[in-house]
Order: structure tokens, then sequence, then C-alpha cells
């Protein structure tokens, strides 16, 4: 496995304790405009440092760990990108059907209001699963 170097170390762990603080403030209601700000930019820091760090080996467990992985980083993504919609209401003009008691407003908020949650939960557990995986498979490999 490529290891980070000492710049793309602490970029990764800053990025990983900014999603921390962001998702925590934004769930206790503390500052939800800048909270998801804080949550997007430590996960685009956190995921961009994941997918540089890349495995050049053959071990087809470690490569699918690695899917598995960047599928986790994606729903990261996608959970900072509803985060931002539910502070700010960009993706409700999408829905929007003049009125804001209609019933594009109520699929709206069927659909996608602060349904960052669910992507939050499958990536956690996911790079929980990956984490510990990855770390046996290549104690194994050495």
């Amino acid at each position: 496995m490529k290891q980070l170097s000492r710049f793309q170390s602490i970029v990764f762990a800053i990025g990983g304790i900014m999603m921390a603080i962001g998702a925590g403030l934004f769930s206790f209601m503390i500052g939800q405009k800048v909270a998801c700000i804080i949550f997007f930019v430590g996960t685009i820091a956190f995921t961009m440092m994941q997918a540089s760090q890349t495995y050049e080996g053959n071990s087809l467990i470690i490569k699918r760990l690695k899917r598995i992985q960047a599928f986790a980083n994606l729903m990261f993504i996608v959970a900072a990108i509803l985060m931002v919609d539910t502070a700010y209401g960009f993706l409700m003009p999408l829905f929007a059907d003049g009125k804001t008691s209609g019933t594009g407003y109520l699929t709206y908020i069927e659909l996608v209001y602060n349904k960052w949650v669910l992507p939050l939960l499958i990536a956690a557990i996911l790079e929980v699963y990956t984490v510990h995986r990855l770390d046996s498979e290549l104690k194994k490999e050495e």
C-alpha cells in the first residue's frame, strides 16, 4: 500500500477531524450553515487523501476492500452535499411547483431534506469495516 507523505497524513487527519466536528455541530444544530461547510471541506480533504493511498500489489482481497472504501468515500461526498442542501436548500428549486406548501415542496422534504444521515451511516460502517480488514490483510501480506 502506498504510504501517505507527512503533509498528506496531516491533511487526512485534519479532514477526519473536520468531518467529525462538522457532523456533531450540525446534529446539535449549532451554527448549521457553517458546520455543513466544515463537514464538506473535511470530507473533500479526507476522501482525496484516502483515494491517493493506492495499492499496487496483487491481492484480490485488498483490491476489493479498496473498491469498497472508494464507495464509502462516494457516500461521504453524497452526505456532505445533502448536508449543505439541508442548510441552504439549493436543491429545492428542482422540486418547486411555485408554492412553498405544494406537492413539489413535500416531495423535496420526503426525498432530500435531512437525508444526509443515511449516506453518512453507510459510509461510516463501510469505512470501519474496510480499515480493520485492510489492516489485517496488509499484515498477512508482509
